[in-house]
């Protein structure tokens, strides 16, 4: 059936936008416009980009009223049906608007961007060839008969090139603004807009033979004595007998691209513009891996897998296995399970620093089955492993947070490893977590999903025990894995009272015990990772005289010294100053630095190690495309001894002569105004406590704090994950805070502190009253099935980021009552009473950063 018309979603970030507008199919594309397909259409006075969100066979309005689509940006739609229908979900469980779900769902390459267009007019009112004449006498439309010079040179650099983009002709002529509009006035140009992709398709120049049997023999007669290179050049293609890259074809027989040339001037070869995708992995080998055997363990759960597999039914498992359970070679073989069936399979790592090493284990078992997917790749590599996964070329996607779009049509799993980070969760709009998009998108497609980790958020683990309980849409089947398949014991762990370090007349940051143990290390060639939670050199600057702290002057947070560059840096605006020399307020030279941050620990490493060979791993050292991969890869190969970092040095990573390590300061996260800071510091000081003795080798790990009695620590040193549950879920239940509530955090922010003070006040109670009314609003002590609370407003923990001052509310609610929705509509109502554009309203549900 051929539609008639298209709803279409405009790309056109607005609220008064955020709905489908309707627009004609032309004839000419009726058989082409899908649902998925992305377009250019006319909206206003512009072309913007937009997406088909669904078609029907009759106009709802009057056909003369609408607007036809201008052009199809695609053959094939970027995005499946399904996905159009996952972002409509998005939009409703996240608060944000739709365009925004489905711009987060295809590549950077593919956010295109209107180009004005610029040509010559002809007599038609069309474009003017090069042959064309500027005299009103040769011309039925009327040019003014005089053109200045200015404009005769405008006009030849347009002919020349036939069209131009109004950016080039900008740049060409950048004094002559008013001149080129008042051009286009008088219909001496004409103006035309389409939609621009930021990257193309990559391609190759080819070159082959173009004779054969016969032809071939007469074409190399033919050749005299002057012509000695292109009848080599001819015989090799003849003798390989298919397109060659022009490049490989001078590279290899000296020869110039003149020479080539001739040959197809002769009609002896052909050139040809190829295709080709860019692989970000060109020129690497991954070692063949076979799978292992399977431990009992392993076995049992492998099996409860693959049985939900080969039934083809959705099914969300939590798989809880220790640190070098195994859990990555359960995934692959349950993905060959998968991929045996005729399905395809997407694995989420929450870090890219997992990414190379789960990429060298996923291509050595798959091959050139794989597409990799991670923001460190350029634009094009990216879009190209894209096309590889929409084309069909490929059976697995490897990837963060945005891997779980993969444009896939016959998905039977999903892996999330490292189930429990923070990281899968989006900070900026749209605020989804892949973990929720996870199960209900393989809910679309009747697939399982596997969620992994040593130490599972409560929100999972509890819904696995509850059978959903009070949170979330999900209930997942609890497998277990309590034994590493090598037979090697879980490291030892040791807590070490930096305060007792301190009385004793300790002053460095490394205890005696961690201090010795570096040393044996160091001696016995074996190797240390130490984690230090804070990039930089030093966490602030203050002034001993009168007890200045060097701050950013448009967020409200102290800057932090980096020693390499000598200056300060604010991590959430990127402000950056010289480090001052003596206090700017009162003239004192003791100014100093106080608090460690990784560059710091990596000096003291040097002074007290000479020689030592530290690889450090933070922010600074990994932005740097391929870095990651690199410093990885040395340390693997043993030219590091220490590997140093934050909370990417914790997770996931495998090294055999790992035997020891250090956590300088387990505590730093559990001063933070967050509820979750004591599971953070069990999950982070458990991961990397994991990365000792996982092979043959024995493991021994040191944890320095200074609150060393806090549960979250005890229980991470006995790798005890059952007993931390037990405890935080009562200060949960307590304070009612997820697993037992969802939250919602809404966040106001505006440049005038009196003004955003008011607007605060007057969301809340606005809320409050529409709350009321529902029948919803009430403690949650109280037995009802459904209750919703509100909390503040009250100034952001981080009070002002980019001279905007914050405020915050949080919402607190259970049961069967739609609470987003609620929320968004009363959001809505106070961006309308204030009609203020410097007002913004963020809305996260389910957040997992409350600064």
């Amino acid at each position: 059936m051929n539609y008639r018309m298209a709803k279409v979603i405009v790309d056109v970030p607005s609220r008064e936008t955020d709905r489908p507008f309707d627009y004609l199919i032309p004839e000419s594309m009726a058989g082409w416009i899908e649902v998925g397909s992305r377009v250019g259409v006319p909206f206003g006075r512009r072309t913007v980009q937009g997406f088909v969100v669904s078609l029907h066979e009759q106009p709802e309005m009057d056909r003369s009223r609408m607007k036809a689509i201008q052009e199809l940006l695609d053959m094939t739609p970027p995005l499946p049906p399904d996905l159009v229908e996952l972002a409509e979900w998005m939009s409703r469980k996240y608060a944000c608007s739709l365009i925004s779900a489905l711009q987060a769902m295809i590549p950077a390459a593919l956010k295109g961007k209107a180009e004005r267009y610029i040509r010559v007019t002809d007599a038609d009112g069309e474009g003017l060839s090069e042959e064309g004449s500027t005299d009103a006498s040769d011309s039925l439309y009327p040019l003014p008969r005089l053109v200045t010079p200015e404009e005769e040179e405008i006009l030849a650099f347009v002919r020349a090139s036939d069209t131009v983009t109004m950016t080039q002709l900008g740049a060409r002529y950048p004094e002559a603004a008013s001149l080129i509009k008042d051009m286009l006035a008088r219909g001496v140009l004409t103006e035309s807009q389409a939609i621009k992709d930021k990257v193309r398709k990559k391609t190759v120049k080819t070159v082959a033979a173009a004779v054969s049997g016969q032809a071939a023999q007469e074409a190399l007669a033919s050749f005299g004595p002057q012509a000695r290179r292109q009848k080599e050049v001819l015989e090799f293609l003849l003798e390989l007998s298919l397109p060659l890259s022009l490049q490989e074809v001078l590279s290899t027989l000296q020869v110039t691209a003149g020479t080539v040339k001739k040959l197809v001037e002769k009609g002896f070869a052909v050139i040809e513009d190829v295709e080709v995708f860019r692989d970000p992995y060109q020129g690497r080998r991954f070692q063949r891996s076979e799978p292992l055997t399977r431990t009992p363990e392993q076995e049992q759960v492998y099996h409860r897998l693959t049985e939900s597999l080969d039934a083809e039914r959705h099914e969300v498992f939590l798989l809880h296995g220790v640190t070098g359970s195994g859990k990555t070679e359960v995934y692959l073989q349950t993905i060959e399970c998968c991929i045996a069936s005729g399905r395809q399979a997407i694995v989420l790592v929450p870090e890219i620093s997992l990414t190379p090493q789960m990429v060298e284990r996923f291509k050595g078992r798959f091959g050139a089955k794989v597409a990799v997917m991670h923001s460190r790749l350029s634009t094009g590599e990216r879009y190209d492993e894209w096309r590889k996964i929409r084309e069909g070329r490929v059976e697995v996607a490897i990837g963060a947070r945005s891997a779980i779009f993969a444009p896939f049509n016959r998905l039977g799993l999903i892996v999330m490893d490292e189930e429990h980070e923070t990281s899968y969760k989006q900070e900026e709009t749209p605020k989804y977590h892949a973990r929720d998009v996870a199960v209900m998108r393989a809910r679309q497609h009747g697939a399982a999903v596997i969620l992994g980790s040593a130490t599972p958020s409560l929100e999972s683990y509890h819904a696995a025990r509850s059978g959903g309980g009070d949170y979330g849409e999900f209930a997942p089947v609890l497998l277990e894995m309590k034994q590493r398949p090598s037979g090697s014991q879980l490291p030892g762990v040791q807590i070490v009272d930096m305060r007792e370090e301190l009385k004793e007349g300790n002053r460095s940051m490394f205890s005696r015990a961690l201090h010795q143990g570096i040393a044996a290390r160091l001696e016995r060639g074996e190797q240390t990772v130490l984690l230090l939670n804070r990039r930089g050199y030093s966490t602030f600057v203050m002034c001993r005289t009168c007890g200045y702290v060097a701050g950013c002057p448009d967020c409200d947070i102290s800057l932090t010294y980096h020693q390499k560059s000598n200056n300060l840096r604010c991590h959430y605006c990127g402000y950056a100053e010289v480090a001052p020399s003596v206090c700017p307020e009162c003239g004192s030279e003791h100014i100093r630095y106080f608090g460690t941050g990784t560059q710091r620990v990596e000096g003291e490493l040097a002074k007290l190690f000479p020689g030592i060979r530290v690889i450090r791993m933070d922010v600074d050292t990994t932005s740097e495309k391929g870095a990651h991969e690199k410093l990885l890869q040395a340390f693997r190969e043993k030219k590091g001894d220490v590997l140093l970092g934050t909370q990417m040095v914790a997770k996931g990573l495998d090294f055999p002569d790992v035997t020891l390590v250090g956590v300088i300061a387990a505590d730093t996260a559990l001063n933070f105004p967050d509820f979750r800071s004591a599971e953070k510091t069990f999950q982070l000081l458990t991961q990397v406590a994991g990365r000792a003795g996982r092979h043959q080798l024995p493991g021994e790990v040191f944890i320095q704090s200074y609150m060393p009695e806090h549960y979250s620590i005890v229980h991470a040193s006995g790798h005890d994950y059952l007993s931390f549950v037990r405890e935080e879920l009562k200060t949960r239940k307590t304070l009612h805070y997820p697993p037992y509530s969802r939250l919602i955090l809404v966040t106001l922010s505006h440049e005038k502190l009196p003004l955003l003070l008011r607007m605060a006040e007057n969301f809340a109670g606005d809320l409050r009253v529409k709350a009321q009314r529902q029948g919803w609003f009430g403690s949650l002590d109280r037995f009802a099935p459904a209750a919703l609370d509100i909390l503040g407003p009250v100034a952001s923990p981080i009070p002002r980021i980019k001279n905007r001052y914050r405020f915050q509310c949080m919402v607190k609610y259970r049961g069967e009552l739609d609470a987003v929705g609620l929320v968004r509509e009363t959001a809505a109502a106070t961006l309308d009473q204030l009609r203020d554009a410097m007002l913004q309203i963020s809305i996260d549900v389910d957040p997992q950063m409350l600064m």
